[in-house]
């Protein structure tokens, strides 16, 4: 008998290997830690060990910060057109039709009404997964009709912005909207009706250069991306080597850009709270 015969002919390395499904462990981009997807989903998508604030949709959103069933979504099938007849490597046509499919969105922002603890609230939440959750003409317009019904119904309004800043395949369509939401918030400061800004990472170009910078009170995530052009551009234009955490929530903070930071299981009852001392 050799020395390394088995006893148990049916074990082998293969039997002993557990099953684990793919996509259920997320890396965490912040400490590198492994964690489970259903760990994730109830720490709202926030890293336990590091405090890392993941990326997450329109939808997560809604679900954490609106009582439930109460949100109703505006303007759902309001899709871009082509105006420029824009191709570069494959026609805007096609990539509205492409992304569509693959995000079941059919613009980079979902707008509705619903409450907040049975306030209720107007709302616009940018959607990355769409083209980078640019800024074109159905965003501004959305976004113009949200704040429009808050003025209409003197409620609240809050923008959450998740954005790479202006689509340029709409050229001056595109930066034409910041000027139209720039002015429908004008109306609400106006009218003395709240503006609450929420910045996620990451919130770039002409997002930030209109309506996200522009709320009675600017909330940011914990280490979110926010600035009009990115690092890279200021630092080949300047020549300078830029401080630690610049453009970070932290650091803009510090500066007078964003009144608060606010982990996001804290965020619903911080938009409550601000919503009582702003009435």
């Amino acid at each position: 008998m050799g020395w390394f015969s088995r006893s148990k002919q049916n074990i082998s390395p293969e039997s002993q290997k557990r099953d684990i499904p793919d996509g259920q462990w997320v890396k965490c981009d912040g400490c590198q830690e492994i964690i489970h997807k259903n760990q994730m989903e109830s720490n709202l998508w926030v890293c336990q060990k590091c405090n890392h604030h993941f990326r997450i949709n329109s939808d997560n959103y809604i679900s954490i910060i609106f009582d439930k069933g109460s949100f109703r979504e505006m303007d759902k099938k309001m899709r871009s057109a082509d105006p420029l007849k824009f191709t570069d490597t494959k026609t805007y046509k096609d990539r509205i039709e492409s992304t569509i499919k693959k995000s079941n969105l059919y613009d980079a922002v979902k707008t509705g009404m619903g409450k907040v603890d049975g306030r209720r609230i107007s709302f616009a939440c940018m959607d990355f997964r769409f083209i980078g959750g640019s800024m074109g003409a159905v965003v501004g317009e959305k976004i113009a009709r949200a704040i429009e019904k808050a003025f209409t119904n003197k409620i609240p309004m809050v923008i959450i912005s998740q954005s790479g800043g202006a689509r340029m395949m709409e050229g001056a369509y595109s930066l034409m909207q910041m000027a139209k939401t720039s002015a429908q918030l004008a109306r609400l400061a106006d009218a003395k009706i709240p503006y609450i800004s929420i910045l996620t990472d990451p919130t770039t170009g002409g997002t930030t250069a209109s309506y996200a910078m522009l709320g009675d009170v600017i909330i940011a995530e914990p280490k979110a991306l926010i600035g009009f052009a990115g690092p890279r551009v200021i630092k080949q234009t300047i020549g300078k080597d830029l401080p630690e955490g610049f453009q970070r929530s932290e650091f803009l903070l510090e500066h007078g850009f964003v009144d608060l930071i606010v982990n996001r299981k804290d965020l619903k009852a911080q938009l409550s709270q601000l919503f009582e001392y702003m009435s």
